[in-house]
């Protein structure tokens, strides 16, 4: 089953104004309701090279599993069946990220955050793995769906700071999980439900850490009819504030229903749930 008249998908990357190279790796493909976003870290080059990894590997995988004839109707309507389906390519993707780095010295230490993205019937699967973020804008409703895996959020949730001075802390970017660092990795899921309007953003912190999220809100209300567009004016926020980091973004409006198609047995089920 594809997306594409469902789903609309942009995704933009750009190094920003004060690195020379970018470590951010996207991919969005609107036919499979596929997007994912991993933002690297290491030195030597190493975090384009874990970033480039988790997205590449985790692409070719999810892809195989929906183009698989039987996989596809199982997964079209079942959350846990595609739960397991991420679970699986993320820790398959976490191990190549961390052999390679074992092996290779340039490579020692790299790793990258992840979230991704997977839609189907009317819902979609969300995975993170450190402070790349997903938000959703609602009508008028902006809000952030995922929980960073950092240590300024443990900080928060704890009451050692304020809101106010997690704006300005200098440790912003000290992630607690991340693809490829250690042999396993505890992975975040969680299940939405997708209403058409919806617009989801997928970002890397170099887009969140310049910008406010009332601002990002603000322009994904007036530019949501043109994604592009959106897209673009949302790099060059981040730009003019500084860019202090590689930013990306991937934007996903829901143009219409994408609700799993479904037998009169299926349909009975449902009712009597």
């Amino acid at each position: 089953m594809m997306l594409n008249n469902a789903l609309e998908m942009v995704a933009r990357t750009d190094p920003g104004m004060i690195r020379s190279h970018n470590e951010d790796a996207v991919f969005a493909d609107a036919g499979l309701g596929v997007s994912i976003l991993a933002d690297g870290m290491g030195g030597y080059n190493a975090g384009e090279v874990a970033s480039g990894m988790a997205t590449m590997r985790l692409t070719e995988d999810i892809a195989r599993v929906i183009v698989s004839e039987g996989e596809r109707r199982r997964c079209l309507s079942d959350p846990l069946a595609v739960e397991q389906h991420i679970l699986n390519e993320v820790a398959a993707a976490n191990a190549a990220i961390f052999n390679a780095a074992q092996s290779c010295p340039q490579y020692a230490g790299m790793g990258t955050t992840l979230v991704l993205a997977w839609f189907y019937d009317n819902r979609v699967s969300v995975a993170h793995v450190g402070d790349s973020r997903l938000y959703r804008l609602r009508g008028k409703h902006f809000e952030q769906l995922t929980r960073d895996h950092s240590l300024l959020q443990e900080q928060l949730d704890n009451g050692i700071i304020t809101a106010e001075q997690a704006r300005h802390a200098e440790n912003r970017n000290l992630v607690t999980r991340a693809l490829g660092v250690d042999p396993e990795v505890e992975v975040e899921i969680n299940d939405f439900d997708i209403r058409p309007g919806d617009i989801l953003l997928l970002c890397s912190d170099g887009l969140n850490d310049m910008v406010d999220d009332d601002e990002i809100g603000l322009a994904l209300k007036t530019l949501g009819g043109n994604l592009p567009l959106a897209a673009e004016h949302l790099v060059h926020m981040a730009n003019d504030n500084g860019g202090r980091d590689n930013v990306s973004v991937i934007l996903v409006k829901v143009l219409g229903d994408y609700a799993a198609p479904r037998g009169w047995w299926q349909r009975l089920l449902a009712r009597l749930k």
